[in-house]
């Protein structure tokens, strides 16, 4: 018995890792912008074969999230100078709270393009479980995923960004 509940749980494990490696794919979900224009994300996977996206999910009631794009925004110019790459912001903020979104980034000033995730199903198909999370997204693959953020992780996050 013991023998067939390892073969069990491994065999679970094993799909379970080939199953989480076939999502890095880029899923074709449709997301507006903050503006109300239509995005399908599956064309950012597209653009990354020229230029790699970074996106960054966060929301609106996140401190460790506000407290990374704000620094992250800082530093976004002199980053896309030295290195070109796109970056956005994706909120994962629900029909509540969304239409705080707006005002919050113009009131901060952000200079990066920012979509809303009201209905989680971006957040779902790239299998984000907590925010802040920020994916690297190169050649229609997500090649580097970090969740959480504390001061000075934005500096890591600018070295991945170069080693890529």
């Amino acid at each position: 018995m013991y023998k067939v509940f390892v073969l069990v749980l491994v065999f679970a494990f094993v799909f379970s890792y080939s199953f989480s490696q076939a999502q890095d794919n880029f899923p074709s979900v449709k997301i507006k912008s903050v503006t109300g224009k239509e995005i399908d994300f599956a064309d950012l996977g597209v653009q990354s074969k020229d230029t790699m996206v970074v996106v960054s999910f966060w929301a609106t009631w996140c401190i460790p999230c506000i407290a990374e794009l704000d620094n992250i925004n800082d530093e976004l110019t002199t980053w896309q100078k030295a290195k070109p790459f796109k970056f956005i912001g994706v909120s994962i903020d629900d029909s509540r709270t969304a239409t705080r979104v707006k005002p919050f980034i113009r009131g901060k000033g952000w200079q990066f393009d920012v979509l809303l995730d009201i209905n989680s199903e971006l957040k779902r198909a790239v299998n984000v479980t907590d925010v802040p999370h920020v994916i690297i997204i190169k050649n229609n693959q997500i090649v580097y995923r970090h969740t959480g953020y504390l001061v000075g992780q934005e500096e890591q996050l600018f070295e991945k960004i170069k080693s890529l």
